[in-house]
């Protein structure tokens, strides 16, 4: 659990980031939206506030222009709890099976955001790749 109860403006900032990733290729799913509610209850979101944060957090991500501000909150995180949100990150994107240019384009700018390693970069997404194939 990354964030207490009474964080709840840092779990919406998390969630904008994760509702970012599912909405850039364009086809946001309710299988995505699933590993974003499953991802926002393992870093401490109560089950029944999950609806909540989900709908301020599309209101965030909807209004902003970039992914600065939504990764601030992850950048901070040690490096355990910021690979199990590149994690979920990677099972939004390989959700459909498949990668393409804009969602490996947005990984790799995070990786440099959140000062994740490449090669870790590269393990994670290979284990969940492997995984939803």
């Amino acid at each position: 659990m990354f964030f207490k109860k009474d964080d709840k403006n840092d779990l919406i900032d998390v969630c904008a980031l994760l509702i970012h990733a599912a909405k850039i290729d364009e086809n946001y799913s309710l299988k995505e939206e699933e590993i974003i509610k499953q991802t926002l209850h393992l870093i401490g979101a109560e089950k029944e506030k999950l609806d909540e944060i989900i709908k301020n957090a599309k209101l965030i991500e909807n209004d902003s222009n970039q992914i600065l501000s939504f990764t601030k909150k992850v950048k901070n995180m040690d490096n355990e709890n910021k690979i199990q949100i590149i994690e979920a990150l990677w099972k939004i994107i390989y959700s459909n099976n498949n990668a393409d240019i804009y969602e490996t384009n947005l990984m790799r700018r995070l990786a440099g955001l959140l000062y994740i390693d490449n090669k870790i970069m590269g393990d994670i997404k290979e284990r969940v790749r492997k995984e939803n194939s």
